[in-house]
């Protein structure tokens, strides 16, 4: 028989309605969401203590009895079925919840989430009450993979959970790590369900128009009971494949003429690019680089000078006015312009096992296992014009001529035609499974009417493996009439090749000829194979004891240990080395063509070009059994390492005036403290002629201990059982980064006292809170709230200089032997630094509105809405020593989303809009260029379901409707395009079985 969840949510009254009615009222429908609103109390259907919560709408009611019971600041999702979440993917999920932006990554995937405009560093993530790690990778313009602290939603199928809940204040029982937000992710437990037997099965199909792929997603949930109910055994498992393509434009960065190095000169007598015939001086000089060739009618070797005068001068006429006397320092040229062809094959397998027993209703035992993985193929091609990203050293920019060019008013390239350029055919495989294990166990026992114990001890692992990041290219070099055309609008230009790139002929893959000046072609592992492996523990005790009516008293302690390890690798030496392709072998051999592009993005593409064939090239060379990889300390790698053991306290008074007083006024106090134990350790290498690679790499621990009170209130007063206001405060703090607090050296100095390190002595980020809401629950099922925040952040993280006593770095004072410096002088150090930070504040407004006002049918529907708006101004650092104000990272200062849905006892449709403003992914404040941010973007999805039977249920899913795309731009004035693909529609199909 099909499962009923237990929940304080009953279920809405369902309507009949017509297919053709239905469609008519949402023509013009947006958003969906899935949050927090208290149940309707009509048509319950409530048997022995159990209620029936089955759809979205119940989803919704279940979910907002939640917030309004809560007296934190909590927004929850419920699965609608069971094994039936409101998305297939958990921080789509979310986004519908307010003040929640959304970050995507490859494939258009939501990957992490920012809470009020902190981004996902900020944001904790506890499974079944324990805290989880989770680590992927992805491509280059996304980071390259996460080794930090940010949680990557995308390796858990949504499938294996019943519902989510996101906690925006603290309260003294929930332990500390969150500046924007603790989410609660809940795997069902076997006595959830009514019936004694449950089993639930789902297939779809997916298919996305970009890839033009179907491919299987599948789950099922099986439950029973046993002993009258007292004991259960649950157990759910999610499978998901996907090959996933998107296309489109990257430019990598965006530099002036004059500046990444790729200029020769300084100053006013800088020269970026070969000078044409009658300019003066004649750059590259036929003194200085006669052997590269230069002559006075000669860039280089074969390359003859054919740029324009007037092109030339255009360019040097440009001035940026942060370096007026440089010629060509406010000319703006793509780094790396180059098309994009991205291939991912996924999959994705989840599971949970729960035991439960409550041999009586004062005793409740369980213990939950949780099993995730999430392997990954992503095989990347680019096609590209690489002499812009290379100086004189590689024969690059300087020996490219410009015969014809055009910069709209902020200096932006909008037309270029230069020969001389280097045309480069680069694939890239990154191979990497990410693992996530959890096993716990929960205790909880009423003693007396007034006395309870719960206890939980956990267990996890979260490994993310990068098996492989193998880079493989060809080059044709010096290659005239090359073209990047923005004349026709948009993000994104035209590039023109200027010869057949779909032909290996023209292209080359041998050793360098000249020592490294000229590249034809190579190989790179990017430090692959690595590990980045998290393991956590959890024990806790608390206790609750209700003193009197409408107060309770509750103590607990926590110990918790995190310890993160990440490992590298690199070849030995002499292997990174290009070797020339075996006698017989072409490159047409190994090679293979990439399609597709100009069809799934425009713009210009080739119609295909050619590519190293990975698989070939691996047999052709024997890799990897042919190379030699060092993982360990003896040859220059080590095992960083971050272990925290966190010992926890708290005191916190629960009250309910409700039986006492004529207006309810109810809420938590307390304060919790924290002691932790870090740990650090980095590698400091050396020069070893016996290594394999030449180096070897020494252990550096570092040990450092903190502690933190952290008083927090929440207060709800009720002034009618159905307007409630809400009061929060509290103090909260986030850790640091994994990355700054390894303790190692990039370099250090001691004759000039300078150098750069990490440092392991970073203080937490610590923040003040206040919380101001107001909630008006008109009717069942609806909630119209207004919320206002505010966030006093007391410091931020950022690299800047230091005057410090190298003593006090956390490095050994070996590094200083027979260098005369003494370990208390004072260094000035560039490291990562606890820097002012300043104040966030926002508010939020959230509309849930059920049509019941409404006759016949149209009572059916109903309609969420929210907006968030945040503010929050840093003094950034930069490289320089100078300060530039910008938007905290990753705050979107609007976000929003809406939703309409209709659902009666056989029909639901539902439509989603979320827009998130754009918000800045980094600070540069070098190069002309200040941030590197994401454009606005709108997404809209939508769903439906049909339950042909009691037992049987049809689904029809689509995301992205409208096609959206995610670019990424530079700089906050010219607003350059650096990276934009396209992933077109995807659209699913499936049946659901319950019995």
């Amino acid at each position: 028989m099909k499962g009923e969840l237990h929940s304080r949510a009953i279920s809405s009254r369902r309507f009949g309605v017509s297919g053709a009615a239905l469609a008519a009222a949402l023509l013009w429908s947006a958003p969906a969401l899935a949050q927090s609103d208290p149940a309707p109390q009509d048509a319950a259907a409530e048997e022995d203590g159990a209620i029936v919560v089955t759809g979205f709408r119940a989803s919704l009611n279940s979910a907002l009895n939640l917030k309004k019971n809560e007296t934190a600041a909590v927004d929850s999702i419920v699965a609608e079925d069971i094994g039936k979440f409101p998305d297939s993917n958990l921080a789509e999920s979310m986004q519908r919840i307010p003040g929640v932006s959304l970050s995507r990554g490859d494939g258009g995937e939501g990957r992490n989430i920012s809470v009020r405009g902190l981004g996902a560093g900020f944001t904790r993530v506890r499974i079944n009450g324990m805290e989880g790690t989770s680590q992927t990778g992805s491509s280059d313009i996304y980071g390259a993979g996460n080794s930090g602290r940010s949680f990557d939603f995308n390796v858990f199928p949504s499938e294996i959970f019943s519902s989510l809940a996101v906690r925006k204040t603290p309260s003294a029982d929930v332990e500390e790590g969150s500046l924007g937000a603790t989410v609660d992710l809940k795997a069902p437990h076997p006595l959830d369900y009514k019936e004694d037997f449950v089993l639930s099965v789902t297939a779809r199909g997916v298919y996305n128009e970009v890839s033009k792929s179907l491919d299987p997603r599948a789950s099922a949930i099986i439950s029973k009971q046993f002993a009258d109910g007292t004991f259960g055994i649950l157990g759910s498992i999610a499978y998901q494949k996907r090959h996933m393509r998107e296309a489109g434009y990257s430019a990598v960065d965006i530099l002036s003429a004059s500046l990444g190095g790729n200029q020769l000169g300084t100053g006013a007598a800088a020269q970026p690019f070969c000078t044409p015939i009658g300019v003066t001086p004649i750059s590259p000089s036929p003194v200085t680089h006669a052997s590269r060739g230069a002559t006075d009618t000669m860039c280089s070797t074969n390359n003859p000078r054919t740029g324009t005068v007037a092109a030339y001068n255009t360019i040097m006429a440009l001035r940026s006015p942060i370096a007026p006397g440089t010629p060509g320092s406010g000319a703006f040229f793509p780094r790396i312009p180059r098309y994009v062809n991205s291939e991912q094959d996924t999959e994705r397998l989840g599971g949970t096992l729960s035991l439960q027993w409550k041999p009586t209703e004062n005793t409740d035992i369980s213990i939950d296992g949780l099993y995730s993985r999430f392997q990954v193929e992503r095989r990347d091609n680019y096609i590209a014009g690489l002499s812009f990203a290379r100086s004189i050293t590689n024969n690059g920019q300087p020996m490219v001529s410009v015969k014809d060019i055009q910069f709209d008013s902020k200096g932006s390239l909008v037309y270029g035609l230069f020969d001389g350029v280097d045309v480069r055919s680069e694939g890239l495989v990154d191979t990497f499974v990410s693992t996530f294990k959890q096993a716990n166990l929960n205790f909880k026992h009423r003693f007396s009417d007034s006395f309870e114990i719960t206890a939980f001890a956990g267990i996890s692992s979260s490994l993310w493996d990068g098996k492989e990041r193998l880079q493989t290219f060809i080059d044709a070099i010096d290659v005239d009439n090359f073209t990047i055309d923005f004349r026709e609008g948009g993000n994104n230009p035209k590039i023109g090749f200027g010869f057949d790139v779909a032909n290996p002929a023209n292209f080359a893959y041998a050793p360098s000829p000249d020592g490294g000046q000229t590249f034809l072609g190579g190989f790179s592992t990017q430090g692959k194979p690595s590990i980045n492996k998290t393991d956590n523990k959890t024990f806790e005790l608390n206790t609750n004891w209700d003193v009197t009516q409408g107060f309770t008293v509750k103590v607990g302690g926590q110990y918790r240990e995190s310890d993160y390890r990440a490992r590298g690798a690199t070849q030995y030496t002499g292997q990174n080395v290009t070797k020339a392709l075996p006698t017989g072998t072409t490159l047409a051999s190994i090679t293979r063509q990439i399609t597709g592009v100009d069809d799934i993005f425009g713009t210009g593409a080739p119609a295909s070009w050619a590519a190293i064939d990975p698989d070939k090239w691996r047999t052709t060379f024997n890799f990897p059994k042919g190379f030699d990889f060092c993982t360990t300390a003896a040859c220059g790698v080590g095992t960083a390492q971050i272990r925290e053991r966190v010992k926890s306290g708290y005191l916190m008074v629960n009250f309910d005036t409700s039986d006492s007083l004529p207006i309810t006024i109810r809420g938590d106090a307390g304060v919790r403290y924290v002691h932790t134990d870090q740990r650090a350790v980095g590698y400091l290498t050396s020069a070893l002629a016996s290594s394999p690679t030449g180096v070897t790499a020494t252990a550096n621990p570092v040990d450092r201990t903190y502690d933190d009170w952290l008083p927090s209130v929440n207060v709800v007063f009720e002034a009618t059982p159905n307007l409630l206001a809400r009061f929060s405060a509290a103090s909260v703090m986030s850790r640091p980064e994994f990355g700054p607090l390894f303790p190692s050296s990039a370099a250090i100095t001691a004759t000039t006292r300078t150098g750069s390190t990490n440092n392991p002595f970073l203080d937490p980020i610590r923040a003040d809170t206040i919380d101001l809401a107001l909630e008006w629950y008109f009717q069942p099922g609806s909630l119209l709230s207004v919320a206002y925040f505010y966030k006093d952040i007391k410091t931020f993280i950022q690299t800047a200089s230091n005057q410090i006593p190298f003593n006090q770095l956390g490095l050994p004072d070996a590094l200083l032997a027979g260098t005369n410096t003494a370990p208390t002088e004072i260094f000035t150090i560039r490291q990562p630094l606890n820097t002012p930070g300043g104040p966030l504040k926002g508010f939020e407004v959230n509309a849930q509105v059920q049509f019941r006002f409404l006759p016949g049918f149209l009572s059916n529907f109903g309609a969420l809405a929210n907006y968030t708006r945040v503010t929050s101004k840093i003094d950034y650092i930069l490289g320089t020593g100078a300060t530039f104000t910008s938007d905290l990272i990753d705050l979107s200062k609007n976000s929003a989303s809406g939703t309409l849905y209709y659902e009666d006892d056989r029909f639901s449709i539902r439509a989603t809009a979320s827009y998130r403003d754009r918000y800045t992914r980094a600070i540069i404040g070098a190069n002309g260029n200040d941030i590197r941010a994401n454009h606005p973007n709108t997404f809209v999805d939508a769903s439906a379901s049909f339950n042909v039977t009691d037992k049987i249920k049809l689904i029809l899913e689509g995301q992205n409707l409208t096609d959206a795309r995610n670019t990424l731009y530079i700089d906050s004035v010219r607003q350059d395009t650096l990276f934009e693909t396209r992933i077109g529609r995807t659209f699913t199909f499936g049946l659901n079985f319950q019995y």
